[in-house]
């Protein structure tokens, strides 16, 4: 990592932790102190990672949050060489014990300066480093939900509770497929499997020979294969004659969502896919395994994926259908240029906040909070994402970030690393090659008014191909937004279009 990224100050705000005997009282500054500890029947051995205080006033589970939309106060810190049943405090005000990081995070406001009285709260302990979710991910530690006394030390919470493994639920139609990668088990050193839900048709059962084409979905940021759990066989009985395998891939991983591109701090996550998954895949199922019989497709997150995937890999799919996908032209990351001098990523030329999400005109979200939220959660979030698949890894480990988390400030050396995955440039520098390959296969739709103000990259990337001569069809829907772009009329459409690129390659179906 360079040397200008080493010291990032997080947050001004005065918080700390302390470990040690839950007799000690807390500093007369301290306005709150939680003394928190967890028990060896959920853990044996010391922790090292994240702690987290999860407050709300919803009636539900503090660990259930925090929302983009809508945060409510979370805490956290770095522990190392947590002990089973030793006492840790997080408290406002005191200062740092040794063994434990001498700063805490918070948001969306500094932990000292809320009334937190009434507030449901809850203890966390990120055990499994896998799962990028906090309170829902397999394996991490919670305690029982309490509520907040006055101000001052307040009753011990103790992890005591771990996520439960949430367990695949087959069907006659939906199936999982799990496949262990050897790529992928080398570069962690652990065994790494590749997920998959895998939905036949209604005819599968009772068409023993029946092959099917099969579609291959993506999803977005936060979902994984179990978003695609079927009880019933999908409506595949068109006039059309045609049926599908559809299959809903898993592309999350520790770090977010690893969008199936080569990286160096996710892997070889493409390569695995095609590799590894692909053969086992059609080796499981009744696929036709031939490109012209495989389509794929992904929404946000997942529409970069499968644009990526198909631009990668052009001689392994027949066509993508990607809608509303992430910055695919690094010129404009949601209307900030990544390339250009001195660039910001808070706030704009004439130093405007920066937005980054807007619900009817309206912004909702702006690009410094959202970063103050993901670096206060820790690894796994959205921003981050894009720089664990895109930052080369630094000396200690990490992906390098491209941009300065206090200030703001793009680092363009940094950045300019990036430029191997900017599908605009990709495409414009290997075209001459690229162009029979991908001919008839390129479909992305968004709206002009999307919400993460993803449109202008897209229109960017529809500009290029024009000039490149390409036949791709990039459309760009008025009054659409990344919510409501993917309409069941849209949804008609690209099945409609898919089955269309099928029957031009295979007439009788096989």
């Amino acid at each position: 990592m360079p040397q200008h990224l080493r010291a990032i100050a997080v947050f001004s705000l005065v918080a700390v932790v302390t470990v040690g005997s839950s007799s000690g009282s807390a500093s007369a500054a301290d306005r709150w102190e939680f003394p928190i500890r967890f028990s060896k029947s959920v853990r044996e051995t010391a922790y090292s990672g994240r702690v987290y205080l999860i407050f709300t006033k919803r009636e539900r589970e503090p660990r259930l949050g925090p929302s983009w939309f809508s945060p409510e106060l979370f805490v956290s810190a770095e522990v190392k060489n947590w002990l089973p049943n030793t006492p840790l405090t997080i408290a406002s005000g005191a200062s740092a014990s040794p063994g434990v990081a001498d700063t805490l995070r918070s948001y969306p406001e500094a932990f000292s300066r809320l009334d937190l009285a009434g507030y449901h709260v809850q203890a966390l302990a990120r055990f499994n480093s896998w799962q990028r979710e906090i309170g829902k991910g397999e394996g991490n530690g919670f305690s029982a939900t309490a509520t907040v006394a006055a101000e001052g030390r307040q009753p011990e919470l103790v992890i005591d509770s771990l996520v439960p493994k949430r367990e695949f639920q087959e069907t006659q139609w939906s199936k999982l497929l799990k496949v262990r990668s050897t790529l992928l088990s080398d570069f962690y050193g652990h065994d790494v499997f590749l997920r998959a839900s895998v939905t036949v048709p209604a005819s599968y059962a009772g068409s023993p020979a029946r092959r099917y084409p099969t579609i291959f979905e993506v999803p977005g940021f936060g979902g994984d294969h179990n978003y695609r759990e079927s009880a019933e066989p999908p409506a595949e009985s068109r006039q059309d004659g045609v049926e599908f395998i559809r299959v809903m891939l898993d592309p999350s991983c520790p770090l977010g969502h690893h969008v199936f591109a080569d990286s160096a701090n996710n892997g070889p996550r493409g390569q695995s896919l095609i590799e590894e998954f692909l053969p086992a895949f059609d080796k499981q199922f009744r696929s036709i395994p031939k490109p012209t019989a495989r389509f794929v497709t992904g929404h946000s997150s997942g529409g970069w994926s499968s644009l990526w995937i198909q631009v990668t890999y052009p001689d392994h799919f027949g066509g993508v259908w990607s809608t509303a996908p992430d910055p695919v032209d690094f010129r404009d990351f949601q209307r900030i240029n990544l390339y250009a001098a001195n660039e910001n990523m808070y706030v704009t030329a004439d130093g405007q906040p920066r937005p980054l999400a807007r619900i009817g005109g309206q912004v909702r979200l702006w690009y410094k909070g959202f970063a103050d939220m993901e670096w206060a959660l820790g690894p796994g979030g959205q921003l981050h994402s894009f720089e664990a698949v895109f930052s080369p890894r630094g000396e200690d480990g990490k992906p390098e970030l491209v941009w300065d988390r206090e200030t703001g400030k793009v680092f363009t050396e940094v950045a300019k690393t990036w430029e191997k995955y900017d599908i605009r440039l990709v495409l414009e520098n290997n075209w001459a090659q690229l162009e029979p390959k991908l001919r008839g296969k390129l479909h992305v739709f968004m709206g002009d008014q999307d919400t993460f103000y993803l449109e202008g990259a897209t229109i960017l990337l529809k500009e290029s191909l024009a000039k490149l001569g390409s036949d791709a069809r990039i459309e760009i829907i008025p009054g659409r937004d990344h919510f409501n772009l993917l309409s069941p009329e849209l949804q008609d459409r690209i099945r409609s279009e898919m089955v269309a690129a099928f029957r031009k390659s295979h007439p009788d179906g096989m």
